[in-house]
Parts: C-alpha cells; sequence; structure tokens
C-alpha cells in the first residue's frame, strides 16, 4: 500500500476530497519525522511507537573484496507495533 493508495481509501470513505486528504496525510507523516528529528517519541496508541536508536560503530568487510571497514556510529528510526496491531497481524 502507498500514500496514495492510504488517501484513494481515506477520500472514498469520508466523502472528503483528495487533495484535502492528501494534504493532512501528508502533514501527519511531516509531524512525525519533526518529532524524530528531534529526539522525540512518537507515540500513537494502538498503533505503535517510532523513535530513534543509536547505533554503534563497528568493523564491517566488504564482500566483494574481503577488506575490512569501519562502519560508523548512527542513529536510525525504528517502529515497534502496538498491541493492537500485534494482535490483528497474528
Amino acid at each position: 500500500m502507498t500514500k496514495k493508495d492510504i488517501v484513494l481509501k481515506i477520500s472514498d470513505e469520508t466523502n472528503i476530497k483528495q487533495i484535502v486528504v492528501k494534504k493532512i496525510v501528508q502533514k501527519t507523516f511531516d509531524c512525525i519525522i519533526d518529532s524524530l528529528v528531534r529526539g522525540e517519541k512518537v507515540e500513537l496508541r494502538n498503533f505503535g511507537v517510532f523513535k530513534v536508536k543509536e547505533r554503534r560503530s563497528r568493523t564491517g568487510r566488504n564482500p566483494r573484496t574481503g577488506e575490512v571497514v569501519p562502519v560508523p556510529a548512527r542513529k536510525v528510526a525504528v517502529f515497534k507495533p502496538g498491541l493492537e496491531m500485534k494482535n490483528k497481524i497474528k
């Protein structure tokens, strides 16, 4: 499912114009991203939690050459599904 599919589904079910729904969906995603950039946790009840984790630096290996290369520390966004989502996916 793509963002466009989400917009179409919401628009069909609510009879709101697609352009309005698209702006709302995009603003929602922008707010989540902005919060993660600030290092905040985003908790959506019954859906899940988005947060930023720090990955430690490590040594990796180039699979082509076998050469050992350093992999620097970095931040990654992670998602942990909520209880309701876990139960529905089973």
